[in-house]
């Protein structure tokens, strides 16, 4: 693997590094959403959830896709998804916020 590559991916790790976080992209693994409901279902306010989703869309783990006047945003790095799936194993507790 070259060093940009590793650059990346420990990026992407960085990015994923908050509880936060985690439940945001366990939560958009089953359901592409809007910020309005991401605020709502995990309780924070906009200003924290901005910041959250500009970390990881900097990271490269989601992307947000214009529908109207709302933003839906989107799981795009698989393995961010895969590393989320591990820590989850037998775990469901982010996974019903984003319901």
């Amino acid at each position: 693997m070259d060093y940009e590559e590793l650059c990346k991916r420990t990026e992407m790790l960085k990015a994923l590094a908050h509880p936060q976080r985690i439940c945001i992209v366990r939560g958009l693994n089953k359901y592409h959403c809007n910020v309005g409901k991401i605020q709502q279902n995990l309780g924070i306010t906009q200003s924290g959830l901005s910041q959250h989703l500009a970390k990881l869309k900097s990271a490269g783990v989601i992307k947000g896709v214009r529908s109207g006047k709302e933003i839906c945003y989107q799981i795009i790095d698989q393995q961010a998804l895969r590393i989320v799936d591990i820590l989850f194993e037998g775990i469901d507790s982010c996974e019903d916020k984003m319901e």
